[in-house]
């Protein structure tokens, strides 16, 4: 129903694909497209069920992939910066590692429906996650990662110019948030590449986790930010590609553009 009706949604995954994909065929990107939707109906789903889930059932649900990334991460003793994005059942991703006994902290931006931002706060950290509201962030995002715990940071969208650095992601100039480079090189925390991955034939999540990432540090720290930036980017593109109908192509990724260059939606 979503996809007949949202079509303003429809046609900017569309637009997004052809970015990001020039060389797929028109029929490649309506199957993409559709599975964007079917993609954001699991999450939906999956996030209504939240309160069912516990630490009983939860395998049956999520399994991790990768554990020992993070594994590797506790070890070191610098707290884990979670680099993430809207990718597969989003919200079920914290939720499920919290109920395996790993709690974190995520920045949110507050809902502008305060009865619908409380309902989804409540589901969010009924596993023992907490959320980090944006204007208070920094000092909460130091203070957890000095007790060698988790924070959480969303990539993937779209910011402005003097909140973000122009990256390449998929081929292009994408602005993106520093938040996450920033943090890293001022705390030692490492980074770790954590997205929850539908596995189709399984019909089960996998909470995957990616290597650490090797950070630059050379002394220069904008150059710094923008180099480690690029990096999570291009982890991301990755991910993306392994199964593009699980990301959140309905959002307008590309639309901070560098001075003089228009926008492509």
């Amino acid at each position: 129903m979503a996809y007949g009706s949202l079509g303003h949604l429809r046609r900017t995954a569309t637009r997004n694909l052809n970015l990001a994909f020039p060389h797929w065929t028109s029929e490649q990107t309506r199957a993409a497209v559709r599975g964007v939707f079917q993609n954001f109906g699991r999450l939906l789903v999956e996030f209504a069920r939240l309160p069912k889930l516990n630490r009983d059932n939860i395998s049956q649900v999520v399994v991790y992939d990768g554990f020992d990334h993070f594994a590797e991460s506790l070890r070191r003793g610098n707290g884990t910066l979670f680099l993430t994005a809207h990718y597969g059942a989003w919200e079920l991703c914290p939720f499920a590692h919290a109920l395996y006994g790993h709690p974190l902290k995520f920045v949110v931006r507050p809902i502008d429906n305060p009865y619908v931002d409380r309902l989804v706060n409540t589901y969010r950290t009924a596993s023992g996650n907490q959320v980090i509201r944006k204007k208070d962030s920094l000092r909460e995002m130091l203070r957890t990662l000095k007790r060698n715990e988790g924070v959480g940071i969303l990539i993937d969208q779209n910011t402005t110019r003097d909140a973000g650095v122009f990256v390449d992601f998929f081929g292009l100039p994408a602005c993106t948030t520093t938040v996450l480079a920033a943090l890293a090189l001022r705390t030692g925390a490492t980074v770790i590449p954590g997205v929850l991955i539908w596995d189709s034939a399984r019909k089960i999540h996998r909470l995957r986790f990616e290597p650490p990432v090797e950070i630059a540090r050379t002394g220069d720290t904008r150059a710094d930010i923008a180099e480690n930036t690029a990096r999570f980017n291009k982890i991301l593109e990755g991910l993306v590609k392994q199964h593009p109908d699980q990301w959140l192509w309905v959002h307008r990724r590309w639309k901070t553009r560098p001075p003089g260059e228009a926008s492509p939606y």
